[in-house]
């Protein structure tokens, strides 16, 4: 049987506030297969984006493991998660993943040097126009539009053509067209065979996915297929 993309196994994640313990997350397990769409809700706080964090080899869990493409990527020394992650993990966030100094271009070859493409094509026409942005390759993130930019950072997140995709909020603060589109971008990238991890409060990204799980104070507490 072929491993999933996304596999994690009894997550659990504690902080400390002063005095007191935080549970982040409880005993988290899931699975997200290639190709498919699973949407993460639950009020804030719930430990969605705690859970995205450890997914994506960003924080490391206190119990429990994941693993991304059958790689386990807990239990390893930052260097050598950041290199999976490069090489089979796109992070999305709600506030960017882009170089401010570098234009949007620049930000694509850089996200795939990380990843250790090789140099010459990089089919960065081909990528610009599937995000909608033709002929903005050579601009500055902070000459662009609030869509532009949430389509500049999906192109960031996906220039190491990952097996994985991660997003935390990623339409949180676009307007309903933008939305649409990204939510549209995405599915091409599932279609492709991605397998899409996305943490929302949004109704429209639930509706979009092939499957959404609950997530509150750190549990599981239902999962449907959408």
């Amino acid at each position: 049987m072929t491993a999933p993309a996304i596999r994690a196994e009894r997550l659990f994640r504690f902080f400390h506030s002063g005095d007191e313990e935080v549970l982040a997350l409880r005993g988290v397990s899931l699975r997200v297969d290639a190709g498919e769409r699973v949407a993460l809700t639950g009020p804030s706080g719930s430990g969605k984006s705690t859970l995205l964090a450890c997914v994506a080899g960003l924080d490391e869990p206190d119990g429990g493991s994941v693993w991304v493409s059958g790689r386990r990527i807990t239990r390893r020394p930052e260097a050598a998660r950041a290199k999976l992650r490069a090489q089979h993990i796109g992070v999305l966030f709600q506030s960017g993943n882009l170089l401010e100094h570098l234009t949007v271009a620049q930000n694509i070859r850089f996200a795939r040097r990380l990843a250790r493409h090789p140099r010459g094509s990089d089919g960065m026409t081909a990528r610009l126009a599937a995000v909608g942005l033709d002929g903005r390759g050579d601009a500055l993130p902070g000459e662009l539009s609030g869509g532009q930019v949430a389509r500049a950072a999906l192109a960031v997140a996906l220039a190491n053509d990952p097996a994985v995709l991660v997003a935390d909020e990623p339409t949180g603060e676009l307007d309903e067209v933008t939305e649409r589109a990204v939510l549209g971008l995405l599915a091409a990238r599932a279609a492709a065979g991605t397998a899409v991890l996305v943490a929302s409060h949004s109704r429209a990204v639930a509706r979009a996915a092939d499957r959404v799980i609950d997530l509150r104070d750190g549990r599981i507490t239902g999962m449907e297929e959408v």
